[in-house]
């Protein structure tokens, strides 16, 4: 799925250290939707499968257009690359990948694994943190053997955004005073946007699928009609005297299959743009949600759970001390003191770590709401293919409507045609 970009932007490679804050703080980007898809477009296409000895194996070309690079990968090259991130960023939204199917993939499954990957990995190339960092440029870029290696090997002795990042320690210092009550009330606005868009993208699927439908009924329809025309069973002698009147009707019947091919491919046509434009669109924006969905919960399970399991050991720590100096235990309370020590130096590690996860939602938040624009190319590719497709299949059936005269022949050999044919030929022209 592609999005147009304004003319004149290219990708460009972005500076090492731009997040294109606005001025004072750290914290407030100043993304647009145009800058956020400018930054590359990446095409993922399945290339002929390689037969192994039991398993057949999907391979995809992926083409970067801000590396100029076309490299192959296959779905466990994904795999290991959607582990680094998750590893490298783990308070970032990071794009969930397709399932994987362990026995044989037919066409439609293969084809709709390729559009979640292209999705991903566009959501990933466009996302500002990712697309700086060298796992990113490595999966995109690097034709050597074995890419799985070369990316474990870039992340194995580095850690993770937190221990790189020069606001990691002063993280708190920039969140608003009341952001539990804005992660609460983020957490629940896009929850809500989620279902809405879920709801919206289910409905596009159903009127893309009933166009294809469609096209399948109107080429299955002229074809009866066709078969009609051709049927060469002998007119019985109770119907000689209409002997004429059946043979210009067959004739007139089997020339109607062109026009109604011409209508399915019509229809067709306009259920894979939707398929492309529209349901595709909505795909993307949902996986991006999603995103931000698992996101929170993993601040949650993660280091915010972390951060209160330490307090609680903390606790029990310091009640065994206490419980040790009463009884005049000198060696006891000097291991547990020791021991308090580390635990507070924990405790404080993950108190920076929660303030930073905090600091990267609030920006995540923020490169949600960046793409909530994508609302109006949906909305503007849904009306653009209805407005087309109609247009297209009317003048079709305009085309068509001339070539029913014949077969409304009387008895006599005049013309009786159908009330509402006939008030249509009154009309002026």
């Amino acid at each position: 799925m592609d999005i147009p970009t304004p003319p004149g932007t290219e990708p460009t490679d972005p500076e090492p250290t731009r997040m294109q804050m606005l001025q004072g703080n750290p914290l407030l980007l100043s993304y647009s939707l145009q800058e956020l898809l400018a930054r590359d477009t990446v095409q993922v296409e399945v290339i002929p499968e390689k037969k192994g000895l039991f398993l057949k194996h999907v391979e995809y070309e992926v083409s970067s257009q801000r590396f100029q690079s076309s490299v192959y990968r296959r779905y466990n090259d994904f795999v290991v690359f959607h582990e680094m991130l998750l590893h490298k960023f783990p308070y970032r939204m990071v794009p969930a990948l397709p399932p994987k199917r362990m026995l044989g993939a037919d066409r439609e499954f293969i084809e709709a694994r390729r559009r979640a990957l292209k999705r991903f990995i566009n959501l990933v190339a466009r996302h500002p943190p990712f697309s700086e960092d060298v796992v990113l440029k490595l999966f995109l870029s690097f034709s050597g053997p074995d890419v799985q290696n070369k990316l474990k090997e870039s992340a194995q002795c580095v850690g993770d955004e937190f221990l790189h990042s020069r606001l990691a320690t002063r993280a708190k210092d920039f969140l608003p005073a009341d952001i539990q009550v804005q992660f609460a009330a983020s957490r629940e606005l896009i929850r809500n946007i989620y279902n809405s868009f879920y709801k919206l993208r289910d409905r596009a699927e159903r009127i893309a699928s009933r166009a294809i439908d469609n096209a399948a009924d109107l080429l299955i329809f002229g074809k009866e009609l066709s078969a009609l025309g051709s049927d060469t069973t002998p007119l019985p002698s109770w119907a000689s005297l209409s002997s004429s009147t059946w043979g210009s009707l067959k004739q007139a019947l089997k020339g109607l299959s062109v026009e109604f091919a011409l209508l399915a491919d019509k229809a067709a046509q306009q259920g894979k743009q939707e398929e492309s434009d529209v349901v595709e669109k909505l795909n993307l924006f949902l996986d991006l949600l999603q995103s931000y969905k698992d996101l929170c919960e993993r601040h949650e399970k993660g280091v915010l759970h972390k951060h209160q399991r330490a307090l609680h050991k903390y606790s029990l720590m310091k009640r065994q001390m206490m419980s040790a100096a009463h009884s005049r235990e000198p060696e006891a309370v000097e291991q547990l003191e020791s021991r308090i020590v580390e635990q507070e130096n924990a405790i404080q590690t993950m108190e920076l770590r929660n303030h930073f996860s905090l600091y990267c939602l609030h920006q995540e938040t923020q490169l949600v709401h960046a793409y909530l624009p994508l609302t109006s190319h949906i909305l503007g590719a849904f009306v653009n293919s209805q407005i087309q497709g109609h247009k297209e299949m009317s003048k079709v059936w305009n085309d068509l409507k001339p070539k029913l005269h014949c077969l409304f022949a009387g008895p006599s050999g005049t013309l009786t045609l159908p009330r509402s044919t006939q008030e249509d030929c009154l009309l002026p022209r």
